[in-house]
Parts: C-alpha cells; sequence; structure tokens
C-alpha cells in the first residue's frame, strides 16, 4: 500500500507558479492537485490528452474553449484534449482542483 499525504508532497515548479502537487504518477495516469489562493489562476494552455477536474475546495471559475463557467466543490468537468482550457479564483477562499489526466501525457502542455 501507498498513502501519500498532501502537504508531505512537494510543491512542483511550473509556469504558472501556482501550489501544484504530484498527487499520483504511473504509466497510465497522472493526478496532480492545485491550490489557487484569493486572485491567483492558470495560465490559459492546451494539453494533449484528456483532463478531468475535480473541485474539491472553494469556487473557482473554469474556461475550456469557448465556456466560462464557476465550479464549486463536488463537481466533476471534463475537458477533451487539444482545447483551451484554464482556473480562476476570483473568490477570497481557497480553490483546490485535482486534476486528472488519462492517459498520462507524454508531451508537454502549450501555454496560449
Amino acid at each position: 500500500m501507498i498513502a501519500k499525504r498532501l502537504m508531505d508532497i512537494k510543491k512542483m515548479e511550473t509556469a504558472n507558479d501556482v501550489d501544484v502537487r504530484n498527487l499520483y504518477d504511473s504509466k497510465e495516469a497522472l493526478i496532480n492537485i492545485i491550490t489557487l489562493k484569493a486572485g491567483e489562476a492558470l495560465k490559459p494552455h492546451i494539453t494533449p490528452e484528456n483532463v478531468v477536474f475535480y473541485v474539491l475546495k472553494g469556487t473557482g471559475i473554469i474556461e475550456i474553449g469557448d465556456e466560462k463557467q464557476e465550479a464549486s466543490a463536488d463537481t466533476v468537468i471534463e475537458s477533451p484534449k487539444n482545447i483551451k482550457h484554464c482556473w480562476y479564483n476570483e473568490s477570497s477562499d481557497i480553490v483546490q482542483v485535482m486534476v486528472i489526466k488519462v492517459p498520462k501525457p507524454t508531451s508537454k502542455s502549450i501555454f496560449v
């Protein structure tokens, strides 16, 4: 059995300069946890794989392609591969999102 506590996992260095931690990394999938403080955002980017977002805490704004909507805790959002997406925290609270990429990425995201 492998058990990890999120706060014990080191923050990743990212182009977004936000708190991203790698929770799970296997040949088949990748799971990261993104924590956005008030006013923080992910830069718009395109991933070469399908992405599933699960909002763990707070309420953020997600933009996928030309669609933009509010998403709160316990919401699942699907983002197809090769479509621009990003997250914004316009609230005064923390927004925490689980990011599931299946299959595991074989190339890097493209920032737009």
